[in-house]
């Protein structure tokens, strides 16, 4: 299933501030959306994708946010764009954020993400998409975050990040 979402959706409403009193990203996860679409963490399935227009993630810098849309088990966020700090918090969390035309996908259509060759398929309009995935982002997206990625290869495999 797909979320669909439009323009400007801010932090505030992917996670409310009276939400962010505690840490727990399982707690943060049934917060994400309650007050604009409140069915959405009673709903969400494991592989659905959100799916927004532009400067999605705007507005405060809380990690909250993008926490909660994590431990959602969301597939990925296909957005136009992001909000800078969104985006950056996204990348250290292992959150999967592809830029992308989003104006054809409905929330009823079956995608498919092939993240090696880049491209949304739409299965229902028989259409391929074309998605952009940073580098650094896919490499600690496969890692779970920059927390994980750290553990494993160590501090000074922070330049190896700068690379990609």
């Amino acid at each position: 299933m797909n979320w669909k979402f439009g323009d400007n959706i801010n932090t505030d409403l992917i996670t409310p501030g009276r939400y962010n009193i505690t840490t727990d990203p399982r707690e943060l996860a049934k917060a994400c959306f309650i007050e604009y679409r409140p069915e959405f963490s009673k709903q969400v399935k494991a592989g659905d994708f959100v799916i927004a227009g532009e400067n999605f993630g705007c507005g405060s810098s809380r990690e909250t946010a993008p926490v909660s849309l994590k431990h959602s088990n969301i597939r990925a966020v296909i957005a136009k764009s992001y909000a800078r700090i969104f985006f950056r918090n996204a990348i250290n969390l292992g959150l999967l954020c592809m830029i992308a035309d989003t104006d054809g996908i409905d929330e009823s259509d079956e995608l498919e993400l092939d993240v090696a060759a880049q491209v949304l398929r739409n299965r229902t309009k028989g259409i391929e998409i074309s998605i952009k995935i940073p580098s650094m982002m896919l490499r600690l997206y496969q890692e779970g975050g920059i927390i994980p990625y750290l553990k494993k290869h160590g501090l000074s495999a922070l330049t190896d990040l700068e690379k990609f």
